[in-house]
């Protein structure tokens, strides 16, 4: 086992993975831009080193930047966390080279995985069931008018490099689709430096599932359970659950054993998500995306497995056996995201915390990338804390979620706590009948 790792990250993610870096008795090294030199994190960790200004791509996004930290630390191993490097297979080849372990999958699954398409096309060679949709990029608006005839309406438009929910739009007819296409080119060039774009049929009132996936250092790929991500805005998840509400025992079945071909497939290590739409009219279920990382909702799964996935990363990556000899779920999990923004619109808020106080109690867990007195910057996510419960039964995890919620203070910038508490006051929510397209009925969209 390596002696130290360097964690090429902020926020709430880094310092979880702290935690348990310094729970297996190894050094924790943290990096940070000068926003962030005041961050809870940076005082967790046992060295922490400034690698930049606060823009993104001048300290976090900077791999020069991160490996050189590395040099400097004697950090023998990085874990990217999520967001930033974590998916960057050119990042992940280089820490390799520098004579680092990578906390992460090979860096060639990484690349196998990070186009939509290819990936589409692998999940079909490999057995898992993919929505009827394109094999090859789209190369202009005349051509995807075709595909779309022949795929049927309504279909979603993608970029094939891209994530995050940048450049997707469903779209009903001709002329929406024209104007899909265009946008989302436009921005796919921006944000991911490529145009590629793909189209798949647009399954209504699907639920977004997703599955945990590791993959041992022996080879095995294990499935480690199913996660409800349904409750999104603008295509981005804001509560998720574990188990789905959605899910018999017979699809979850099916959906594992999808998900751990899956990850054979591409020679999988370490922690991954194998993203579906499930069409809650047929019961059947499309391969989505595979997120080469940890995924920001994985606490749930360890809350009702009581398995560590940063702990599994670590030994995977070392070469070493897990440390769990069975999966056996318990209870029921939910987590939601506390972000710095406008509770109606859901328009990031940054400013200076007044006030943070956070709700305690058996069964409440708060991943917190803040604390009282930390002022939230425009420069990244605004996500400030994931607020997760755990209770024997989803009905007794919903009262829990909604007296943490209620208990949670937070006063400075504007935050979606409001629209948490009315969420889980949503019948559809409270009997899990929920699906992709709740929080726009929400909001009248």
């Amino acid at each position: 086992m390596f002696e130290s790792v360097l964690v090429a990250n902020r926020g709430e993610i880094a310092s979880r993975i702290i935690h348990t870096v310094r729970a297996m008795g190894l050094k924790a090294i943290a990096v940070y831009s000068e926003a962030d030199a005041d961050l809870p994190y940076v005082a967790e960790a046992d060295e922490a080193i400034l690698i930049g200004p606060p823009q993104p791509a001048r300290s976090y996004l900077d791999a020069a930047r991160i490996l050189e930290a590395a040099r400097r630390t004697n950090a023998q191993a990085v874990h990217p966390g999520y967001g930033f490097l974590a998916e960057n297979a050119a990042f992940a080849r280089q820490v390799i080279d520098a004579g680092l372990v990578w906390i992460g999958p090979p860096p060639l699954a990484i690349a196998r995985m990070g186009d939509k398409i290819n990936a589409r096309n692998l999940m079909k060679e490999a057995g898992v069931p993919v929505a009827p949709g394109v094999w090859e990029p789209v190369p202009d608006a005349d051509t995807a008018v075709e595909e779309a005839e022949r795929i049927g309406y309504p279909v979603m438009v993608k970029a094939a490099a891209g994530g995050g929910g940048i450049g997707m739009a469903a779209v009903r007819d001709e002329a929406g689709l024209r104007a899909a296409f265009e946008t989302a080119r436009t921005r796919a060039e921006r944000f991911f430096g490529s145009a590629d774009i793909l189209l798949e049929r647009y399954v209504e009132r699907a639920r977004h599932v997703e599955v945990q996936i590791l993959g041992l250092a022996d080879g095995t790929v294990v499935a480690l359970g199913e996660r409800d991500c349904s409750v999104q805005r603008r295509h981005q998840k804001v509560v998720e659950e574990t188990p789905s509400p959605g899910v018999t025992g017979e699809l979850r079945e099916r959906m594992l054993a999808a998900a751990v071909r899956a990850g054979e497939a591409i020679g999988y290590r370490g922690a991954g998500t194998v993203e579906c739409l499930v069409d809650p009219a047929t019961k059947d279920f499309f391969f989505l995306e595979m997120n080469t990382r940890l995924q920001v909702e994985h606490p749930v799964t360890e809350l009702v497995t009581g398995i560590d996935l940063v702990e599994q990363q670590l030994l995977v990556a070392a070469g070493e056996p897990v440390s769990f000899t069975e999966i056996d779920p318990r209870g029921h999990a939910i987590e939601l995201r506390v972000y710095a923004e406008d509770p109606v619109r859901f328009l990031p808020g940054p400013g200076t915390i007044e006030v943070w106080e956070e709700p305690v109690g058996e069964g409440i867990r708060i991943d917190a990338g803040y604390a009282e007195g930390n002022t939230v910057t425009p420069h990244y996510d605004p996500l400030l804390a994931k607020l997760c419960v755990h209770a024997e039964t989803r009905g007794d995890a919903v009262l829990r979620a909604r007296a943490a919620v209620g208990a949670f203070r937070i006063e400075g910038p504007k935050t979606n706590l409001p629209f948490l508490a009315e969420l889980l006051d949503r019948p559809e929510f409270a009997d899990g009948s929920y699906d992709t397209g709740l929080v726009g009925r929400m909001r009248g969209r």
